[in-house]
């Protein structure tokens, strides 16, 4: 079994998934910011559960937008648990809103936690990782870069930012040994904090200047929520579950995305487009390899 480190484990996909991993059988790094202080109550929850289950799931603090948080936090695992050998990009941050309406500073702010976050932890545990020569990038994405809904304007560019850099990164580290796997949750309405704690444009003049527009952004979660099955469910531990079917995959052999859509929104069909031209184009650079995983 492997020793995981998740980001963003207080709530939502990343809770779920830190549960689910030291169900399995692997050492977890369930991480978030402040498990001391306002997290305690979710810190909390977590080690009961795992006193109470007799499963090895660890809470630790990180913070993904200070570069010395990351590298505290992999060196705490790295000396607790004499090892690293799965990263789980999970944490992130959703505003909604018109596009106008958010200065360029607020915007940069969400892509600095949803897409230089990875960057950092990225930073901090691949030294380790390209020196064993073997590793899991795992990336908690999301359809969003293909279905680009309106209203999520900076959740939808952080998102796409992410993804890229996640592709370009898994050129370079799989000639060490490092896989690289995207999962893509689509939309889900239940069990994450996403909506809820959801942000809001500063400025609030522009955002007027939009008001013929304010039904439809009141009817957000609706909308989203009619694109799934009638009488199911929208529980994002189908996406907790993937991580985890993934994990229990032989090296080598984990997939570079995984969509997990339950509104089915075809995202799959243009997964397959997209990778048959950058693959092709890469190849015909002479650069093929960096698309295969070198084994150490």
């Amino acid at each position: 079994m492997s020793t995981v480190l998740i980001t963003g484990a207080a709530t939502g996909i990343g809770n779920l998934t830190a549960r689910a991993a030291a169900r399995a059988g692997h050492r977890v790094y369930a991480t978030m910011r402040d498990p001391e202080g306002r997290n305690a109550p979710r810190a909390g929850e977590l080690r009961d559960a795992a006193a109470a289950e007799g499963v090895d799931l660890r809470v630790i603090e990180l913070d993904v937008s200070s570069q010395e948080s990351a590298d505290a936090a992999v060196r705490t695992v790295l000396a607790d648990g004499g090892g690293l050998d799965v990263v789980v990009h999970n944490a992130g941050h959703l505003l909604v809103g018109y596009v106008e309406a958010f200065t360029a500073e607020e915007i940069a702010h969400l892509v600095d936690v949803n897409t230089l976050g990875v960057q950092r932890l990225n930073r901090a545990a691949l030294p380790h990782l390209r020196e064993r020569g073997h590793g899991t990038l795992l990336y908690v994405g999301s359809t969003i870069p293909v279905t680009t809904p309106p209203f999520l304007g900076p959740y939808v560019v952080s998102k796409a930012a992410m993804d890229a850099l996640a592709l370009v990164t898994s050129y370079e580290v799989s000639q060490f040994g490092i896989e690289t796997v995207i999962v893509m949750p689509g939309a889900f309405t239940e069990g994450t904090d996403h909506f809820p704690k959801a942000g809001r444009a500063a400025d609030t003049a522009v955002a007027e200047a939009y008001r013929v527009l304010d039904p439809l952004v009141a009817r957000n979660e609706e909308a989203t929520a009619s694109l799934f099955t009638p009488g199911g469910t929208a529980d994002p531990v189908v996406v907790a579950e993937e991580i985890v079917r993934i994990l229990a995959l032989p090296y080598g052999e984990r997939p570079l995305r995984s969509v997990v859509d339950l509104t089915h929104s075809k995202v799959e069909q243009a997964n397959a487009a997209v990778t048959e031209a950058r693959t092709d184009f890469v190849r015909r650079m002479g650069f093929g390899e960096v698309l295969e995983l070198r084994r150490a």
